[in-house]
């Protein structure tokens, strides 16, 4: 049975100690008083709330757009869903609360429920899908807020502690241990650089807080791993240092405006080093750059390995995309990459996105027969044929057989390849030449979809 991801979008987190040997010991022990995390909890749980959400689903005809029409038919009545998720407040005294947007997504109304049962209608000041985050605001008296920790400080191992509603229970506490930072490629959200902690998350924690022994939120609940959408003991958390870059913008703006460098980015592994023929180190290398974008105007190539921004290393490509989406448009960067060996500083501003690089897998043409024999040992398996000229430079990947070297390289069909050991090729023929002239080692750049990648072939 697969794995699943599951958000959980009944209510908040944890609030009954879950601490099963430590709740069974006494207060003092020898006369030594006993550890406990009640004192902080007492601080930091009338921050934590109840998320209720209501929408209403119905199918709309365009019929009843029309008066004379609604005259005389009534419109089918609308099914009404609830929902409850968890939330915690950041800023008392104006009544901001953090939670997950998939919790409050397409709700018509939207209650927030205190530790102290008071409830008030909440508004919606900003909402992230890419990072599923959501800033509410409510009008309320006396609040308590939780103040934002440094989670660049997290260990692997530091204790943690989970506040909720799991399944709708009310108000629960779990503990746990940061099982691991930097978590991505989960395939969650658009952006994801997750806490992983096994304190016990479940369905209805979406929005709660995880928060480390001295009450500082340190990460936003958002999702767990499960085969049976119950708690195994992997669950995920949006980091705070994060939120607190995102929030600043979805209270001002209401989104999250960020600005694009333009270029295709893929992890920096072993082979694709010696194929590039330079030391393998933490970074992100350059698989495309997209014409127009700001990435171009400043000077960057394919086949540079940016490896600082900003003075903060670079430790792949997903490390430097979820840098540059919290930026927004205008923020000045400081890149610093190797080329040809040598390392280059690069300062620009982040522009607005733009059309994207076209490199659609369709393709229908018929300009000369594809390659029968193989090229390489490593590209058996493989055929390719010359682009329609209106479609560009470089070659097709017409079909790849399953299992072949070919496909084990990494190629697919539809795959556009431009340039053979860094030599540009135009057509089959270029394409025939470099790939004869090679050494045993190809290093191919390949236009996938709307994106690019090298591939190594050894």
């Amino acid at each position: 049975m697969t794995h699943r991801f599951t958000r959980f979008s009944i209510g908040l987190i944890l609030l009954t100690a879950s601490f099963s040997m430590l709740a069974a010991l006494p207060a003092f022990l020898d006369g030594k008083k006993m550890p406990s995390l009640a004192p902080m909890l007492k601080k930091v749980v009338p921050a934590v709330v109840n998320i209720a959400t209501e929408s209403s689903r119905g199918a709309r005809h365009p019929f009843f757009d029309d008066p004379i029409y609604r005259r005389y038919y009534r419109r089918p009545p609308q099914r009404r869903s609830k929902n409850l998720g968890s939330g915690v407040i950041i800023d008392a005294r104006k009544g901001y609360v953090l939670t997950n947007n998939h919790v409050i997504k397409k709700a018509n109304k939207i209650t927030v429920i205190l530790h102290n049962k008071r409830r008030y209608t909440a508004t919606v000041v900003g909402t992230d899908p890419a990072t599923d985050i959501a800033v509410l605001r409510i009008n309320a008296p006396n609040l308590v807020e939780v103040p934002l920790g440094d989670s660049d400080k997290l260990r692997v191992g530091d204790f943690v502690v989970a506040i909720g509603n799991p399944f709708g229970l009310g108000q629960s506490v779990t503990s746990g241990i940061v099982s691991a930072l930097g978590r991505s490629g989960l395939g969650i959200e658009g952006y994801e650089n997750f806490i992983q902690t096994d304190a016990s998350i479940n369905p209805g924690n979406s929005g709660g807080p995880l928060v480390n022994l001295r009450g500082e939120l340190v990460g936003l609940n958002t999702a767990i791993l499960s085969k049976t959408g119950g708690n195994v003991g992997i669950g995920f958390a949006i980091p705070a240092n994060m939120v607190r870059k995102l929030t600043r913008q979805l209270i001002k703006y209401g989104e999250v405006r960020r600005g694009l460098l333009g270029v295709y980015l893929q992890d920096l592994t072993p082979g694709l080093a010696r194929g590039l023929n330079i030391t393998h180190a933490p970074g992100a290398l350059v698989a495309r750059v997209m014409p127009g974008s700001t990435a171009e105007r400043a000077g960057l190539r394919r086949g540079d390995i940016i490896t600082r921004v900003n003075g903060e290393q670079v430790k792949g490509a997903t490390s430097l995309r979820n840098k540059i989406g919290l930026m927004r448009v205008g923020a000045r960067i400081t890149l610093k990459l190797v080329r040809n060996g040598k390392t280059i500083t690069v300062r620009t501003r982040l522009g607005k996105a733009r059309r994207r690089l076209q490199a659609s897998n369709n393709w229908n043409s018929r300009p000369n027969r594809p390659t029968t024999r193989p090229l390489h040992e490593k590209l058996s398996g493989a055929y390719f044929r010359d682009l329609p000229r209106r479609r560009g430079r470089g070659v097709i990947v017409a079909s790849v057989s399953v299992q072949s070297p070919a496909w084990h390289a990494g190629l697919r069909r539809g795959d556009i390849v431009v340039s053979v050991n860094r030599k540009k090729v135009r057509n089959l023929n270029q394409f025939k030449r470099a790939v004869a002239s090679a050494s045993r080692a190809l290093l191919l750049n390949v236009l996938r979809g709307r994106g690019a990648l090298y591939i190594y072939v050894d």
